[in-house]
């Protein structure tokens, strides 16, 4: 059984680092947008859902078998072909982002038919190795039934125990240190080797018990292990339950503690680390229970079934901002406890319902996996959208606070083994008042603190918000932007430089509209591509002539992924401006600094037009990711030039494939429309446009100087997120 255990370590390990890296190598080709993502892990969880069940049916048809080779190598072949995978999926990912982008240009990038093709290629590349993935379990469980193992009626939770530990171990090695380390390429090698090297171990192990003559205790046929097993259909609805409510909720979890922590990828990748510890803790307690006997175990469970909807709630007062307390403590506090009993009575009910027979519990798990996939589905697209964090946390809640009454009132509906006396009206009771005391005592959230605009979307919760006398917009409580001269100079320096001036502008990423509003005021065609389907409705609480504006026949607005947009437009600019959003390690941001993106961002410039990135000082001003970015930018574009915003911070990034030619403040000056002045003047720091724009230009910054800042930094590309992956640089350095 210990090589099994190991195994499983081993797997669970991998694929975790699969489904991270899959993820965001799907999101460069295909766009950051909610759908996409909902795809990628909707396609990922459907393989395991497929595989668990057909591995299933498959190990029911070797039952009659003579020994566990067989299963032990159809199981090593499965972890082959997952180990292909990692060397492939790169490869294929980029064939299908060329082939839409070029067989494509006349769909919508934001219509079904996109998401259809996006989905379908995406389908045909990574359902086949998350098929293999959830087939592992049945198939592994064969071999253990046909070793001997046949009377352990729990073999699934001991494998399920050794794949949780692995995971959690891979989400904590891939997030924390390999992708920073080795990118994400080189991560998924990592990958690949052990799981070739697992696929040997278990091939040799294969040869060792081809002629073992070791019969299993029980070699009935699985049908008729089958009949015996207790038919309590509400097991299955549980598994439903639990897999749907816990991936709902780490949906939630993400917009919770994100603005106490800082940044996304960090957020997701300890929600992620946090929830598989605690589950393994969880799944553990339940091995030692239910060794125990069975009144141990029945008693552990009904803690776990009065508990579990009671401990969904926590979160609500962890993410309380009106709190005082660390975020690692908050998110420690918060999830740690429903995430344990989940662990508990995930493996529980699976081992319940399938007595160790592979067929059975294949299905047990499909059907886990089946409330996983429509977990997020549910969040993202129905509750957080129309409710918020709050509601939708309630409404997750809710129906297990059923089962815990249920349990006090009548315990055969979750109780599986053994009865417990209860003092039943006093626990129904108690329930709910805990869970309203719990309702009572926590806030709504970031959204109850600030004055304004509230929009809901699957994208994001918006807030648009008076901080004393400035206006700011909040996207999941984080500060994305405010009223600053800064926006306006970044529509404004380029648009000066050019001569003639430009007839086409585009803003990646519209923010509060102000360089979308700059550019209109040079009377350019100007396209503004935005993320966040809530924020171009709030252009009016900004400015106040927004629905002039946004009506101008020369105005656009377009939400989807802003390197979507370019990869899929035919458009031509004279203007391309970047503005992502702070902080700069936001999740996905690095994918408006790679390298990919300003090859991209060139081939829709006229010959002599500008690409105008903007990068603003950040928390610890790291010179590291400032000298990476530049040296992305010097290797896209022949000619680069830097300089300090109006304010005396942040830099303005100018670059072409044609030389650059700076006139004196006065010459670009003269070069404004006077619509264009005043707008530029609007907010000043300067009085006067020359001296507005001599602000900057005597500001220049050389680019060589900033890339030699930091010798031997590596260029900023898609492979290699140098700006979002920074804990063990920062953790290094602050040990020197």
């Amino acid at each position: 059984m210990g090589w099994y255990f190991a195994f499983f370590i081993v797997s669970g390990f991998c694929s975790l680092i699969y489904e991270v890296v899959w993820l965001r190598l799907a999101m460069a080709s295909f766009g950051v947008t909610t759908p996409l993502v909902s795809i990628v892990l909707s396609v990922f969880m459907a393989g395991l859902a497929l595989g668990s069940f057909g591995g299933g049916r498959l190990a029911r048809r070797l039952e009659t078998g003579t020994g566990p080779a067989l299963p032990l190598r159809l199981y090593a072949g499965a972890e082959l072909v997952i180990g292909f995978s990692g060397l492939v999926v790169p490869a294929q990912l980029g064939w299908g982002a060329a082939l839409l982008a070029s067989a494509g240009r006349g769909v919508d990038w934001n219509s079904a038919g996109y998401y259809l093709a996006s989905g379908g290629w995406i389908t045909l590349t990574l359902l086949p190795y998350a098929v293999c993935m959830g087939s592992t379990f049945p198939l592994a469980m064969a071999a253990i039934r046909r070793s001997g193992g046949a009377a352990a009626r729990r073999t699934f939770s001991y494998l399920y125990l050794a794949n949780v530990l692995g995971a959690a171990a891979g989400t904590l090695a891939a997030g924390f240190v390999l992708i920073e380390l080795l990118g994400f390429r080189r991560t998924l090698h990592v990958a690949a080797a052990l799981n070739l090297l697992l696929a040997a171990c278990a091939f040799a192990v294969a040869a060792t018990r081809r002629t073992s003559s070791v019969a299993a205790p029980d070699p009935r046929p699985a049908a008729i292990a089958a009949a015996e097993a207790p038919r309590q259909p509400m097991l299955l609805v549980w598994l439903f339950l639990t897999g749907l409510v816990s991936m709902a909720m780490e949906l939630v979890w993400v917009r919770q503690f994100t603005p106490f922590l800082g940044s996304v990828v960090y957020t997701f990748a300890a929600i992620l680390a946090i929830y598989l510890v605690a589950t393994f803790v969880g799944s553990q307690r339940y091995r030692a229970v239910a060794a125990a006997g069975p009144v141990e175990l029945a008693s552990t469970t009904v803690f776990a079934w009065l508990s579990v909807g009671v401990f969904a709630l926590v979160p609500l007062a962890a993410a309380d901002p009106l709190v005082e307390v660390p975020g690692w403590i908050r998110l420690f506090a918060g999830i740690v406890p429903f995430c344990a009993a989940v662990g508990f009575l995930t493996p529980m009910l699976i081992d319940r319902w399938s007595l160790g027979n592979p067929d059975r519990a294949g299905t047990a798990y499909a059907v886990n996996v089946v409330g996983c996939i429509l977990g997020p589905l549910v969040a993202g697209f129905w509750l957080l959208p129309e409710f918020g964090e709050r509601v939708s946390l309630v409404t997750l809640a809710l129906p297990l606070l059923a089962a815990g009454i249920l349990t006090a009132v009548r315990p055969a509906l979750v109780l599986l083994e053994g009865q417990v006396d209860l003092p039943k009206p006093i626990v129904a009771v108690s329930l709910p008042i805990i869970f309203a005391g719990l309702l009572v005592v926590s806030t709504s959230g970031f959204d109850t603190l600030h004055e304004g605009e509230l929009r809901r979307d699957h994208t994001a919760t918006v807030i648009a918000t008076w901080q004393g006398r400035e206006k700011h917009l909040l996207v999941n409580g984080q500060g994305v932007t405010t009223l600053v001269p800064i926006t306006k100079m970044m529509a404004h320096l380029p648009a000066a430089i050019l001569d003639p001036p430009p007839r086409d502008a585009l803003v990646v990423c519209l923010g509060m509209g102000t360089t979308f509003r700059s550019f209109l005021s040079w009377d350019v065609r100007t396209t503004a591509v935005e993320l966040v389907p809530s924020v171009p409705g709030l252009l009016s609480f900004f400015h106040p002539d927004a629905p002039t504006f946004v009506r101008s026949p020369l105005a656009r607005i377009v939400v989807d992924d802003g390197r979507r947009f370019l990869e899929r437009s035919n458009q031509q600019y004279d203007v391309i401006t970047i503005d992502p959003p702070p902080p700069v390690e936001a999740a996905g941001s690095s994918l408006l600094y790679s390298t990919e993106f300003y090859a991209l961002a060139r081939k829709r410039l006229r010959p002599h037009g500008i690409v105008a990135q903007w990068l603003p000082e950040f928390r610890g001003a790291e010179v590291v990711v400032r000298a990476s970015i530049a040296r992305a930018l010097a290797e896209s574009f022949p000619h680069v030039r830097v300089f300090r915003s109006v304010e005396g911070w942040g830099y303005h990034f100018i670059a072409s494939p044609s030389p650059i030619v700076v006139p004196p403040a006065d010459v670009l000056a003269a070069r404004m429309p006077a619509r264009a002045v005043a707008d530029m003047l609007e907010w000043g720091p300067a009085n006067t446009a020359p001296a507005q724009i001599n602000r900057m230009v005597s500001r220049e910054v050389s680019l060589e100087s900033l890339v030699t800042a930091a010798p031997g930094v590596p260029v900023l590309r898609d492979d290699r997120p140098y700006n979002e992956y920074y804990l063990v640089r920062r953790l290094l350095s602050s040990r020197r």
